[in-house]
């Protein structure tokens, strides 16, 4: 028998140095919420800042709060925010669009500076999105440029030839939530010639990040994860500040444009950073992604980082004595220096066991084929959530509760 019991987690919970964070977030009662790599919850100063920018900015202000509530700003300042969570230079983060179109932009800009090599190394497991991108903008080129999969981590080096213009990774994957020593493979990548971009969207706000000590030359990330930005928040684009002045990326929108209210006919980028806007800002969406941010101007990186470790560490303990034998597989790495802020299950019956949990109290979510995936975000999760969510488990599994029509029975989102 496992050595955790309820009230040993609920005395670590009490000692929780993050525990006051939690009152920080609207959180139903009787829902333990393992789904934050996916949607972060409502934190309540967002509530209070976007009724502010609604009734007062927008109700009132009207146009006059581009300036005098700082909205055209919104982009840089909300970027600086996110820099200070992700390792990033001064200015060298920007918020805008969506992590798709980001990823767009930084490829195009990152090929452009290898024009001589024709390859975009990734993972077979990365997610899609990023994969559709290369493929997209591969035919708009017109130049031959190939997308080469690996199918495991260990096979990168074997795929660093001379022809590699760009490896682009997820940080840490969104299936298994697989980890990669982002400065090691920065470092073997630009060892073979070619330049890396970095999907943070399952790392900035649950694991450290150090772009700059690892010399990362492009990042992109999304606001609504982790980062509780709200469903659908701008995504942010990070470039490596010797890149700057050099990568053009195609999409010249008049918010990249040197004066974008002296209305040019003409295209002048401007500098830095601001290059890789686009078009004008979702002031909504930015205002709450601002607020959300404000949390994290007191959390010490490294308390949550062991935190999180203890969290997915509990938990793979629990459900691996307590279902042995109830047809759960960890898809995870078992190190936790190899892993996010996430632990996945493979279950045969993943979706309706999924949809059984949610039915009970806990949210995680599901990935096709076969995946069940709980999110451990230590802001808000408490050590006897888990201890909670591994009791239900067990339960549903061992009753086969799940085995329900309408539990199978698919949704649009999963």
């Amino acid at each position: 028998m496992t050595a955790l019991e309820r009230s040993t987690l609920a005395a670590r919970d009490a000692a929780d140095p993050l525990a006051r964070f939690r009152v920080l977030f609207e959180l139903s009662e009787g829902v333990l919420y393992l789904d934050g790599n996916s949607l972060g919850p409502l934190p309540r100063i967002v509530r209070e800042r976007v009724a502010k920018c609604v009734a007062e900015e927008w109700g009132d202000g009207l146009i006059r709060s581009w300036n005098d509530a700082g909205w055209v700003d919104l982009p840089t300042r909300v970027g600086a925010k996110i820099g200070m969570l992700i390792g990033a230079e001064p200015e060298s983060v920007v918020a805008s669009d969506s992590t798709s179109v980001n990823l767009f932009k930084v490829l195009a800009a990152a090929l452009a500076l290898r024009p001589e090599r024709k390859v975009v190394v990734s993972e077979k497991s990365n997610f899609p999105t990023d994969l559709y991108m290369v493929e997209g903008l591969s035919e708009l080129l017109g130049q031959g440029h190939e997308l080469r999969l690996i199918e495991d981590p260990s096979e990168l080096p074997a795929a660093l030839g001379e022809d590699v213009a760009v490896v682009m990774l997820t940080h840490v994957n969104y299936r298994s939530g697989y980890m990669h020593d982002m400065e090691t493979v920065t470092a073997s990548v630009h060892e073979a010639g070619a330049l890396a971009i970095w999907d943070l969207a399952h790392s900035a706000g649950a694991v450290p990040v150090d772009l700059s000590g690892a010399k990362a030359d492009f990042a992109v990330g999304c606001g609504y994860k982790y980062l509780n930005g709200g469903p659908g928040a701008p995504a942010f684009i990070y470039v490596a500040p010797r890149h700057q002045e050099t990568a053009r990326q195609p999409l010249t929108g008049w918010f990249s444009h040197k004066a974008p209210f002296a209305f040019d006919h003409r295209f002048e980028a401007t500098d830095g950073i601001k290059r890789f806007l686009c078009g004008t800002p979702p002031v909504l969406a930015m205002t709450a992604l601002d607020a959300a941010l404000d949390l994290w101007s007191e959390v010490d990186m490294r308390v949550l980082r062991e935190k999180s470790v203890a969290l997915t560490e509990c938990f793979i303990e629990l459900v691996e004595e307590r279902c042995a034998g109830l047809g759960l597989t960890l898809a995870s790495p078992r190190e936790a220096e190899r892993r996010g802020s996430q632990i996945s299950f493979a279950h045969e019956n993943g979706y309706p066991v999924m949809q059984a949990l949610i039915a009970r109290g806990v949210i995680g979510d599901f990935r096709a084929p076969d995946l069940l995936r709980f999110g451990f975000t230590p802001l808000y999760t408490r050590f006897v959530d888990v201890w909670d969510a591994a009791t239900i488990l067990e339960d549903i599994l061992r009753t086969r509760s799940w085995d329900r029509p309408d539990f199978h029975a698919r949704a649009a989102v999963t």
